[in-house]
């Protein structure tokens, strides 16, 4: 699994209460010897300013890939925040044996412009 970037899209749809938007750019990678299909994820989503917010969801992006060992694949979305934050999270996959599989996404910073020098 790999956070390939991380860009502030300002011009994307936000909400008042969380205006900065993120786009991500993750690839998972099948380094296992069986064949996966991913079936859900959930992300953790933890403010500077303690705010936490989980979201779980089925499939990535609307898919359910199936990765054959050594097959990968790419997508992007994105997170909106009020402030500095850290995204991380899981894929949940099973193989085709039906063992379930999970996969930690390594945590990401999200530090909207001009907020840089509140980070430690």
């Amino acid at each position: 699994m790999t956070v390939e970037s991380v860009i502030h899209v300002p011009d994307l749809p936000a909400s008042p209460d969380q205006p900065h938007p993120f786009v991500y750019f993750i690839t998972i990678r099948n380094d296992s010897d069986l064949t996966v299909t991913v079936k859900g994820r959930k992300w953790v989503v933890r403010g500077a300013d303690g705010r936490i917010t989980a979201v779980e969801g089925d499939g990535v992006v609307g898919c359910f890939p199936r990765l054959e060992p050594g097959e990968h694949f790419s997508y992007n979305s994105y997170h909106t925040v009020a402030g500095p934050s850290v995204a991380e999270g899981s894929y949940l996959a099973v193989t085709d044996e039906g063992e379930a599989v999970m996969a930690l996404i390594p945590s990401f910073e999200l530090i909207p412009p001009g907020y840089e020098d509140e980070v430690e």
